[in-house]
């Protein structure tokens, strides 16, 4: 027999958790969105560094010089990020649309197919909300800056927990 209690309980406080962040994030749209931004720039530029130290490391000289190549334009890359979080916050946008768009049509085929499921309710509802979040953005599209980013991922963050949470406690029963 299988102890599947641990898991639920983990389940549904991480589901807490989530929600908790989800709706931090609502709070403060723009510091999330910009702290989003600024991550991912961070990620880049270590990134390059990191490829730039592999090119001492290549085989041969062709190789070494297409990672420095390489490692020298994802360093320059992460600046521009960096320097630039508006640049990268409509970038961001973009990747959220289609983010949300696929997000929303899986967590729809999967509550679609999970019959008598607690969560299945909430999987539909979430994909839903997901392909309206995806479909909203790019209708305001450039004009939805950082603050958008924010709101829709608290907003995304919340449905995730609420879905972690119901699964959690289908999981103790």
């Amino acid at each position: 027999m299988v102890d599947t209690g641990g898991a639920g309980k983990s389940m549904t406080a991480l589901g807490v958790l989530t929600i908790i962040l989800g709706i931090l994030a609502i709070l403060a749209p723009s510091f999330t969105g910009l702290s989003i931004a600024m991550l991912i720039g961070v990620l880049v530029l270590v990134g390059g560094i990191f490829r730039l130290i592999w090119s001492f490391r290549a085989g041969s000289l062709g190789k070494g010089l297409l990672n420095l190549a390489l490692g020298v334009l994802t360093i320059v890359a992460g600046v521009i990020l960096l320097a630039n979080p508006i640049l990268l916050s409509g970038l961001l946008t973009i990747l959220l649309v289609i983010y949300f768009i696929a997000d929303g049509i899986a967590e729809l085929a999967v509550g679609v197919s999970a019959r008598g499921a607690g969560s299945r309710g909430w999987l539909i509802l979430g994909g839903i909300v997901s392909i309206l979040l995806g479909v909203l953005l790019w209708a305001q599209f450039p004009f939805s800056g950082v603050w958008a980013l924010g709101i829709l991922f608290g907003i995304k963050l919340f449905f995730i927990g609420m879905i972690m949470v119901v699964g959690g406690r289908a999981v103790r029963a």
